[in-house]
C-alpha cells in the first residue's frame, strides 16, 4: 500500500470552523497523495552511533537514509496524475530539490512521468513555499503529489484548513485499488471512551472505501450526501463546535449519519 490518499475538502457548513477567512477556504476540495512506503522513514542505514567525521568526532549521534528508487517515483506519479484526470487536471509536484539530491531525482522523474499525461497540467514547488501557500492561497491546489515525510506535514497542515482533523478521511492502496481506509488522526487514543471524538472522518473513509475499492460510487455519494445533511442540521462534535450550534456525542453524531442515509434509501 504505497499511495495514501487524503482528500481537504471544506464543508460549507464548516467554513466558520476553519482558522482562515471564509473566502480562502469556501469551497476547497484539494487532494493530498503521499507516498507511504520510502523516505527517510525506511531508509537504509539507520541508527546511532560515535561520528567519526562532520563537526564533532566522537561525539554520540543518530542519522537516517532519505532515498527513493524510480519505479517509487514513477508509480506514485501514474497514481497522482490519473487521479488529477479526475478532477481538474492540475498536479502539483512537491520537493525540496534545492538542497536534497533525493527530490532532485524526484522531480525529474515525476517531470518524465508526466509526458504521458499530455492532457494534465504539472508544476513543481518547494516544500516551504507549498506549507506556506496551503495556507495563503489553498483553493490553487488541486492534486498534490509528494514523498512520505514531506505528505504526513502538508496533509496534517491541510486538515485544519477544513476546520478539524477529525474532518479528513484517508485510503492508503496499492496498484490493484485494494487499501485500508482510516480517518488520518488514527485511533486518537487520548480521547478513547470520552464521547468526544468527531467520527465523520472514520465515515468517510468508509465512503472512500466503497469508490476507490468496491466501485460503488453511488453508495458512497450517499454516505458523503449524509454527512452534509447532518452538518447542515447544525449538529457538531466539540471540535467543529461554534455558537449557534448543537454540540452532540460521539454516537450521537453517528446515529444522526445513520438516519440521514436511511433517509436516501426510502427516498
Amino acid at each position: 500500500m504505497f499511495a495514501n490518499f487524503r482528500p481537504a475538502i471544506c464543508y460549507e457548513e464548516l467554513v466558520g470552523a476553519s482558522s482562515l477567512k471564509p473566502e480562502l477556504i469556501s469551497g476547497l476540495d484539494i487532494l493530498i497523495i503521499r507516498e507511504l512506503t520510502g523516505d527517510i522513514y525506511f531508509g537504509q542505514p539507520r541508527g546511532r552511533r560515535v561520528a567519526t567525521d562532520g563537526h564533532f568526532p566522537g561525539a554520540e549521534e543518530a542519522f537516517d537514509t532519505m532515498r527513493y528508487s524510480r519505479p517509487e517515483i514513477e508509480r506514485i506519479a501514474h497514481v497522482a496524475f490519473q487521479a488529477a484526470r479526475k478532477r481538474s487536471k492540475k498536479v502539483t509536484s512537491v520537493d525540496k530539490a534545492n538542497v536534497l539530491e533525493t527530490f532532485q531525482f524526484w522531480k525529474d522523474v515525476v517531470t518524465e512521468v508526466h509526458k504521458e499525461y499530455p492532457d494534465v497540467a504539472l508544476d513543481h514547488m518547494y516544500v516551504d513555499n507549498a506549507a506556506m501557500q496551503l495556507v495563503k492561497e489553498p483553493k490553487k491546489f488541486d492534486v498534490v503529489v509528494t514523498g512520505n515525510m514531506f505528505g504526513d506535514i502538508l496533509s496534517d497542515e491541510a486538515s485544519m484548513l477544513t476546520g478539524s482533523i477529525g474532518m479528513l478521511p484517508s485510503a492508503s492502496l496499492n496498484s490493484k485499488n485494494q487499501g485500508l481506509y482510516e480517518p488520518s488522526h488514527g485511533s486518537a487514543p487520548d480521547i478513547a471512551g470520552k464521547g468526544i471524538a468527531n467520527p465523520l472522518a472514520t465515515i468517510l473513509s468508509a465512503a472512500m472505501m466503497l469508490r476507490f475499492s468496491l466501485n460503488q460510487a453511488q453508495s458512497a455519494d450517499r454516505i458523503e450526501t449524509a454527512v452534509k445533511s447532518v452538518l447542515a442540521s447544525g449538529l457538531r462534535t466539540v471540535d467543529i463546535w461554534s455558537e449557534g450550534t448543537q454540540k452532540v456525542s460521539t454516537r450521537e453524531m453517528g446515529e444522526a449519519v445513520v438516519k440521514a442515509i436511511a433517509k436516501t434509501t426510502k427516498s
